[in-house]
């Protein structure tokens, strides 16, 4: 006798495959923000059996951050062009067994090669995901709820990393925290093979190879200048050559995207005031969280002498936040638009940096306290506005393209805030006297960021 299917088991059915494929697609996304935050209170134990110093540390850190954002317009292009389902597979097969090298590298040379492939996956599984969620779910209001949900995932990495981090540190070695991406992949390639269809492949889509090929170089020379001056010194000829290389690779970047027929990035976009503020404010933002996430590390472990796992703990009134305020900063958005939500967000942080000026090796955890939950706040009312922003500065059919830009310019700003308050504490005889003095250049950055929020957004020309 023929079985038939009714109404409602195949209701439930697509439900149950809608599910799975928010959770396939999300469960990437989780991967990539989850590396960039369990990483940091695993670095003084680095460290201690790699080798490398302080200039190593940065570079652990930015290995991954370089590669994250200089990679990330073109595997927008890669996924229209090889089809966003293959593009994401490959990204997690990548981060897969980047992340068991890392796990087993046996020096600190071998750990930040390992840390730039993870960087390269991460690139390729973002752009690629939000294309899938916009072919599976085209309906405006079904796509806006997988959205939120693949976004909440990334305020639950911000969270858990470094408690997840320091508890491996320090029961099982630093060894475990790369090791803990290993059955995330799995699940998600198992759940992407069964359930994602392919997009339509735009074979037309071409490549801007010279463009990608110089901001690379740019990126790249410029951070090695800022982490590696110190020791070299400032005037030394390796350090010059690489800034003069990274001075004329960035010209060269800008003379291609202008005459280039498929550039990476339009530079029309930048004629909008909203969106050159929104770029500006972007890389504002995570130069101040990335920048302050691997100082504050160094001091819970160093100064405070916190455990890897205690100074985890500690970073959870910053990371919290990030896990439930977005929601309530995008109903205040829609409201009232983003100028006044993201400069109150550069607000908090920025009075959370100052405050934290008087942390030292002796003071009360209560102020730290303070200083992280009006930094949390402030990231989680900023970052969801920025999106809003750009995305609301442009015609719809840029809003991919936009948006892409303003988290490759987040990432830049990750790269030149470990960089660059990196060397400011690095340049001091003592670490907190150091950390002083990058808290106060982050403050000032962050009140430039809400000054121009509050100035430009909304504005069209």
């Amino acid at each position: 006798m023929e079985q038939t299917t009714s109404p409602l088991q195949t209701a439930f059915a697509g439900r149950k495959k809608k599910t799975l494929t928010i959770a396939g697609l999300s469960l990437g996304y989780f991967m990539v923000m989850l590396d960039m935050t369990v990483l940091n209170v695993a670095l003084p134990a680095i460290r201690h059996d790699l080798g490398g110093g302080f200039a190593g540390m940065q570079w652990v850190v930015n290995a991954y951050t370089i590669a994250f954002a200089c990679l990330l317009l073109t595997a927008g292009a890669l996924a229209d062009r090889l089809g966003a389902k293959r593009l994401f597979v490959a990204g997690l097969v990548l981060f897969l067994a980047a992340s068991v090298l890392s796990a087993a590298s046996p020096s600190l040379g071998v750990l930040i090669a390992c840390r730039a492939l993870l960087g390269v996956g991460g690139a390729a599984l973002v752009p690629a995901s939000l294309t899938l969620i916009a072919h599976h779910f085209p309906a405006a209001a079904e796509r806006a709820r997988a959205l939120g949900a693949w976004a909440a995932v990334s305020g639950a990495a911000l969270a858990a990393g470094p408690a997840a981090g320091g508890l491996l540190v320090d029961t099982l070695g630093w060894r475990t925290i790369f090791l803990l991406q290993v059955p995330v992949a799995l699940v998600s390639i198992g759940i992407s093979l069964a359930v994602l269809s392919e997009t339509a492949r735009r074979t037309q889509r071409g490549f801007d190879f010279a463009g990608q090929l110089s901001a690379i170089v740019a990126v790249a020379a410029l951070t090695y200048a800022l982490v590696e001056g110190e020791a070299s010194g400032w005037g030394a000829p390796p350090i010059v050559i690489a800034y003069c290389a990274a001075a004329v690779a960035a010209v060269c970047f800008v003379r291609i995207e202008a005459r280039g027929k498929q550039p990476m990035l339009p530079l029309a976009l930048f004629r909008n005031p909203a969106f050159s503020t929104a770029m500006a404010a972007g890389l504002a933002v995570n130069f101040a969280l990335s920048g302050l996430l691997f100082l504050l590390t160094l001091y819970f472990q160093q100064a405070r002498g916190y455990s890897a796992f205690t100074a985890g703990l500690a970073f959870l009134p910053l990371t919290v936040p990030t896990a439930f305020n977005p929601m309530l900063t995008g109903r205040i958005v829609g409201r009232i638009g983003a100028a006044a939500p993201a400069a109150f967000g550069f607000a908090l942080m920025a009075a959370g940096t100052v405050i934290l000026l008087w942390s030292d090796a002796d003071s009360s955890y209560a102020i730290t306290l303070l200083a992280l939950v009006l930094t949390g706040f402030g990231v989680s009312f900023a970052i969801p506005s920025l999106l809003a922003a750009v995305v609301a500065s442009v015609p719809k059919e840029q809003a991919g393209i936009s948006s892409g830009a303003l988290n490759a310019s987040r990432q830049l700003g990750a790269v030149l805030g470990v960089a660059v308050l990196g060397a400011v504490a690095n340049g001091s005889d003592r670490f907190v006297a150091g950390m002083h003095a990058s808290l106060l250049a982050t403050a000032a950055v962050l009140l430039g960021g809400g000054v121009l929020s509050l100035l430009y957004f909304g504005r069209s020309s």
